[in-house]
């Protein structure tokens, strides 16, 4: 283990202390669920990137990955013919692409990713993967068998993971609702990893296999923050138990694709959105802050850049180094680690390609790290999303819910961290994993 690994490793426990040290209630946190969650992902990682097979069978999900995101774009290149075509690429007419068009090459993916998921919830296959990770989660955690099923299923889907906990959300604890809260923004879903691996593929090969791996990882590190953060004071009724996941099946397989595809064009639609406004936002904030600051230097002489992002990368930036990233990448990588609460995870992403695409000089380290840390729904916009769904499925605990969001905001920003963090521990650059 050389110096950053090293870092790395320390990183998961500081994290950790962090989340403590902003826990409600420090004398009432369960170390079970911490130690259980944190060896977790270790083992998972020792697993995947460390021993002979588990590498073999990283690649393998990767290529999986890879294949079905090509099928995706059969519809895409249909529909948009030549706009669908990704830069430098020719299809079978010899039409050249158009350019980079993310309306027309990375978001339809999305209702392509949402109908396989409902197919797959049809034919008892998303279930049995959700149960079987819920019952590894209950048994060693020792936690309630519904905040289990809850951080299980969203390894695979978004909001739609309290779906499989609906009956349970009405008497659930503070402390369980606030991990159902962490373990939704704490990671990603399946429907939206394309968007990312449009991205990134071209300087990280292999980013389709990290971003699953990432997943994984989120889920426990979403578990352990969100128990640090809002300890469990009261008695689960589910505590220990192995539940079924609660899904409303459809009546045959075309019905299950013909929704979970109207779901993905909601859900695409509900990005879009979200990406034209926080966007503008953002222009607009620095717009102002561009102006205060200016005039702030040339009063005092100062050289700061005064725009969102560099003031976020700032507060980020003690993070960044935890995670093992050299110092000479660690503000660049704060930056886009900052601006993910603002800006959500689909705009940080597109950030690191770009500076990847730019900047030869950003480590391998660094950008495998910072791909890891994003991985999750960390923001704003997601903690609006998060708290109006789950109480839209329990209308009485809206008032929890509310008061639970920006401390479950927080867990779930400090998971995605740790996940980096986990990452950083078992980069090397002689991993054919990790290379370019």
């Amino acid at each position: 283990m050389n110096y950053y690994n090293l870092i790395s490793f320390l990183g998961i426990f500081v994290i950790a202390g962090f989340a403590w040290l902003c826990s409600g209630s420090r004398k009432n946190v369960n170390w079970r669920v911490v130690f259980w969650g944190i060896s977790l992902q270790l083992v998972f990682a020792l697993f995947i990137f460390v021993i002979p097979v588990g590498a073999k069978f990283f690649l393998f999900v990767n290529n999986i990955v890879v294949a079905v995101l090509d099928s995706a774009t059969a519809g895409t290149k249909f529909v948009f013919g030549r706009l669908a075509l990704a830069p430098g690429t020719v299809n079978e007419a010899g039409e050249t692409s158009l350019g980079s068009f993310l309306a027309f090459q990375a978001f339809p993916t999305v209702i392509f990713f949402a109908a396989l998921v409902s197919a797959l919830y049809y034919l008892r296959i998303m279930p049995l993967i959700i149960r079987g990770f819920s019952y590894v989660f209950t048994k060693l955690m020792r936690i309630s068998g519904a905040e289990a099923l809850s951080a299980s299923s969203n390894i695979f889907v978004g909001i739609e993971s309290a779906l499989v906990v609906k009956p349970h959300l009405k008497s659930m604890t503070k402390s369980e609702l606030a991990t159902v809260l962490t373990a939704g923004m704490g990671t990603i879903a399946s429907t939206v990893l394309a968007l990312y691996v449009f991205y990134l593929q071209a300087q990280l090969p292999t980013i389709a296999g990290h971003l699953v791996s990432a997943s994984l990882l989120s889920a426990p590190a979403a578990v352990v923050m969100a128990k640090l953060i809002v300890p469990e004071t009261e008695k689960p009724l589910t505590m220990g138990l192995n539940i079924k996941p609660h899904y409303e099946r459809e009546d045959n397989l075309i019905m299950a694709i013909i929704n979970g595809a109207n779901s993905g064009l909601k859900l695409l639609g509900g990005i879009v959105t979200l990406l034209i406004a926080f966007l503008g936002i953002m222009a607009l904030l620095d717009l102002i802050l561009g102006w205060f600051g200016g005039n702030l230097n040339n009063w005092f002489g100062w050289n700061i850049d005064w725009s969102f992002q560099s003031l976020l990368g700032y507060i980020f930036y003690p993070f960044a180094l935890l995670l093992g990233i050299p110092p000479a990448d660690a503000f660049e990588i704060a930056k886009i680690l900052g601006e993910r609460p603002i800006v959500t995870e689909v705009v940080s992403y597109q950030h690191l390609a770009k500076l990847l695409a730019e900047n030869t000089l950003i480590h391998p380290r660094s950008a495998i790290i910072a791909s890891y840390a994003l991985c999750g729904f960390a923001h704003v916009a997601s903690l609006a999303i998060f708290v109006g769904g789950v109480g839209a499925l329990a209308p009485g605990r809206m008032k929890d819910l509310s008061r639970l969001g920006l401390r479950a905001l927080l867990a779930a920003t400090l998971a995605c961290l740790m996940t980096g963090a986990v990452a950083g521990v078992f980069f090397t650059s002689s991993s054919i994993l990790f290379g370019y």
